[in-house]
This record gives structure tokens, sequence and C-alpha cells, in this order.
């Protein structure tokens, strides 16, 4: 769990160029490093492109239609928000966080993803972005898409976030849980990662519609510990600190 045979990968990597030339025509006339960056987020964030796999300048130029400046801009971005490194006369690589980096962002969602909850104020509130999410992964689950259960679970997060109505916290958690995703490709058992969770969303999100924000509060300090302790201790067997 976690490698990917030589074969896999070059597919893999294939599939990724292929869906780029797909989102040239999200560029439009104003093409700038910007919007490359984003839709290279996206893909990064989505496993296109997997951790520690190189990134091709010519190929990845070639399908979205803009120069190598552009690009290098692009990856420069990327680099300042720990998505992809730079590796000196090798290239530009998406980034394998550490189990240290791992450990991190769960304390930065806990602070975050709690204080939230912890200053909602008075209910009602407004759910029913955080219900699709939640409605989302339980279809996700009884289709068997554990991918789809995945990015459900990260809609969750950042839904629930975005309660807090803050562009701010919402530009955070984006690059957090962007930076997340990495983890959980290199684990890449997301049926394994996510199934549990999904009646914990479901029990914060009905706490919220009850208007019992400090019971929300309470499942979800306790979902984000045991989440951590999940993930560190399989991530932990799968890197090393020279990846």
């Amino acid at each position: 769990m976690g490698t990917t045979e030589p074969e896999t990968g070059r597919a893999a990597a294939a599939d990724g160029i292929a869906g780029l030339a797909r989102d040239r025509a999200l560029l439009g006339r104003t093409s700038t490093a910007e919007r490359v960056a984003d839709i290279l987020r996206t893909r990064v964030a989505e496993g296109f492109f997997r951790p520690g796999e190189r990134l091709s300048e010519d190929a990845i130029g070639k399908a979205l239609g803009v120069s190598r400046n552009t690009l290098r801009e692009a990856f420069r971005l990327l680099t300042h928000e720990r998505l992809l490194v730079h590796r000196l006369n090798r290239g530009v690589f998406v980034r394998k966080p550490a189990v240290q980096d791992v450990v991190d962002i769960y304390r930065t969602r806990r602070l975050v993803e709690c204080a939230v909850l912890h200053d909602l104020g008075d209910p009602p509130y407004p759910l029913d972005r955080l219900g699709d999410a939640v409605g989302g992964g339980e279809r996700s689950a009884r289709e068997l898409d554990w991918r789809g259960v995945s990015t459900a679970n990260i809609h969750f997060h950042r839904e629930l976030v975005a309660l807090a109505g803050s562009a701010r916290t919402d530009e955070l958690m984006r690059g957090v849980l962007a930076e997340l995703r990495l983890a959980f490709h290199v684990v890449d058992d997301p049926r394994r990662l996510h199934q549990p969770f999904l009646i914990r969303n479901r029990a914060i999100l009905e706490a919220l519609r009850a208007g019992d924000r400090t019971a929300a509060e309470e499942l979800l300090a306790a979902y984000l510990d045991d989440s951590r302790t999940r993930m560190v201790e399989t991530y932990a067997h799968l890197v090393t600190d020279d990846d």
C-alpha cells in the first residue's frame, strides 16, 4: 500500500496530462500563473499527479498551452503552498509530506475547525452545503466509490470551516487540506481512512441542526484526534526521513 508499479505510474501520469489538455479551456484568454496554479492544485489534490512524481515542464506546458515562464511561476506558487518541491538539477516534484508534517496538519485542523464551531453563535446555522457534503459521502459509500468518499469528506471539513464566514480562514484551510490529501494519496486506502468517519460526519451535522454547537465541537475534537492517530500510525510505516 502506498507504492505504485512503474507501468501504473506511467499510465496515471498520462491520464494527468490528458486531463490537463481538457483543462486548457479553463484558461480562456486571460491565462495567468495563478490560474495555472489553480488547475495544477486541483489535479495534485485529486491524485492525478502522485506524491514523489516529477512534473514535466514540457508536457504540462504543452497540454495547457502556456509559456515556460508562466508554468514556472505556477510551480513557484505551489511550492510556497508546500504542494510541490524543487530539487536542484532534478526538477519539480509533487511533495511527499513527512510524518511530522501530518502531525502538524492535524494540530492546525483541530485549532481552526474546533474554534469555528466554538464561535458559531446562536442557531440556526446555514447547513445546506454541509448537509450536501455528508449526503455525498454516504452516496459514494453505497456505490463503493471510496475516492468519492474521500473527496466528500474533504468537502465536509471545508464547508464546516466556511461556517465562520471568513475568507482568510477558508484560504488557510484550503492549503491545509490540500497538503493533507498528499498524505492520503501516499496511504492510498480511502476506504480504511474515511469509511469509519461517515457516521461521525452525520453526527456533527445533526448536532448543529439541533443547535448544539458545544456537542458538535466535542464530537469534532474526538473525531480529529482519532483520525490523527489512525493516519499517523499508518503513514509512519510508508515514509522515511529520506522521502
